[in-house]
């Protein structure tokens, strides 16, 4: 645990007892504060009084005597409206601020010598994949290294402080929300496309919480920016700090960024080859069209290899764990955040080669004779659909639950991929008549799709993909993606499929 110091003797209101609520009172009761805590359900607050805390209703507790409030990341903040719990702080002059925030102060308030060093990363699709690839590179290389956040533990229950230490963090766009002081050593922004709109009151807002990331950074911090689309773009043009870009297009200025110099304008590299002869189209674009990448030193992710200065700098090809264009930029980011804290050239890329993957992100999870079954059920909108989609020359598509705004309308440029789709969920219909002439059944349930597409996919012969990629959320059917894709696994194994380990 990390204990957050600042609030002694002081009442801090908590609401939202989750697993960043609870965290963050053990860490402001270790730091000396006095958390009351709240929670609409009832189970929380029997888990907190268990635990002993004071439980305390916070819809009439007098909150002129609260120092702030820890809000959940859950809770919204301004939209569609914000908690009674924000207006209650706002009114009586508390600050909302959430577990990342109370990180980011206990790292603060050590002495600048004992301070460990800090990784986030955010974006709307990848910040999974990426944070644990960043985090096994850097492992593997030795380093003392703590990975948490919005990905497994909660960022205050990591273990306490030291100065050989490495925090490698996943953070939401509802965590960046809630934080003023947060200054990561390197901070990284892997991608953004619509989504959480409706929390974030519109495009804009969602843009420039994502962009908080990069706010607090001091002097000397590094700033990595996935520039493929034009919000990153806007981003990394408008930040001070030393920038890095991460591109998967060749940068017209002829290499993947350049430098500062205004006069490298030097005739493409062999990165244009490789996209023009790559199996994989193009990354969505964004809605400025074409990506300009703004000047800077940078990478440009191909399938199978990362690229600098027009050179090949690290070969994928033998990373099981890593296929794909957008795998390719998850390892650039791992490998320039290794770099960034003083990893060699060939402990960054050994790590990136033994990544042995992650559950449910493009995940192998069986295979029956000739058929592979890939679960990437941490696809819950379009966008990362899209890149499972890209992977791949031909699939047995598995997709489905409950629809994001524009279903999978942005995906009809990678329909000649899909052999056939199978179709789950709240978002069948509305999937059937977007697909119109590509093969496609109306499936309903994941079992039933699972045991179709396996048996089409056998009767096609040859090497097959059978692919879990929703392009949805899961709640019609299943809690959350974990679960809907635990219940793929099952069923691929039911079929008598042997599992698969990356190797």
């Amino acid at each position: 645990m990390i204990p957050v110091p600042g609030y002694e003797g002081r009442r801090v209101a908590v609401f939202g007892l989750g697993r960043s609520g609870i965290t963050a009172a053990r860490a402001l009761q270790a730091g000396g504060a006095i958390p009351i805590l709240w929670d609409d359900g009832v189970s929380g607050r029997m888990q907190a009084e268990a635990e002993g805390f004071t439980v305390e209703d916070l819809t009439t507790a007098d909150w002129s005597g609260f120092a702030a409030l820890v809000l959940s990341p859950g809770a919204p903040l301004t939209h569609p409206k914000p908690h009674w719990s924000v207006d209650k702080a706002r009114e009586a002059g508390a600050p909302v601020i959430g577990d990342v925030e109370l990180f980011a102060r206990a790292i603060a308030a050590l002495p600048k010598d004992q301070r460990p060093r800090v990784v986030a990363i955010t974006g709307t699709n990848g910040k999974s994949t990426t944070t644990a690839l960043i985090g096994w590179v850097l492992k593997s290389a030795g380093l003392t290294v703590h990975v948490g956040g919005n990905i497994g533990i909660g960022v205050l229950a990591l273990p306490a402080p030291t100065p050989d230490a490495v925090y490698v963090i996943e953070v939401s766009s509802y965590q960046l929300d809630l934080t003023t002081t947060f200054a990561p050593d390197v901070a990284i922004l892997t991608n953004i496309s619509p989504d959480h709109l409706d929390r974030h009151g519109g495009m804009e807002a969602y843009v420039a919480a994502k962009a908080r990331i990069f706010a607090a950074q001091e002097p000397g911090a590094v700033a990595l920016v996935g520039v493929d689309e034009s919000w990153g773009q806007g981003i990394a043009s408008q930040l001070s700090q030393s920038v890095i870009t991460i591109s998967t297009l060749p940068s017209p200025l002829g290499g993947e960024g350049g430098s500062r110099s205004e006069t490298d304008e030097g005739a493409a590299g062999p990165e244009t080859a490789l996209a023009s002869s790559a199996t994989e189209p193009p990354p969505h674009p964004s809605p400025s069209g074409s990506p300009s990448p703004p000047r800077g030193e940078g990478y440009v992710a191909q399938p199978g290899a990362v690229l600098k200065n027009g050179e090949r700098i690290v070969d994928l090809t033998a990373a099981r764990s890593l296929p794909g264009r957008h795998n390719a930029q998850n390892a650039a980011f791992a490998y320039a955040t290794a770099r960034a804290l003083g990893v060699s050239h060939d402990a960054a890329v050994a790590g990136l080669l033994s990544f042995p993957g992650l559950a449910h992100r493009m995940e192998a999870v069986g295979r029956l004779g000739p058929v592979r079954f890939i679960n990437d059920s941490k696809a819950t909108n379009a966008d990362a659909a899209r890149q499972a989609l890209s992977s791949y020359p031909r699939v047995f598509w598995i997709a489905g639950g409950v629809p994001k705004a524009g279903g999978i309308d942005d995906l009809a440029d990678l329909f000649p991929r899909v052999t056939k789709a199978y179709l789950i969920g709240e978002a069948a219909e509305a999937f059937a008549a977007t697909l119109a002439d590509t093969p496609h059944v109306i499936a309903e349930t994941l079992d039933a799709a699972v045991a179709a597409a396996s048996a089409d996919a056998a009767s096609a012969g040859g090497d097959q993909i059978v692919l879990l990629s929703p392009a949805c959320a899961s709640f019609d059917q299943y809690p959350d993606f974990e679960a809907r894709g635990e219940a793929f696994r099952a069923a691929v194994l039911a079929l008598g499929a042997v599992p698969e380990t990356a190797s």
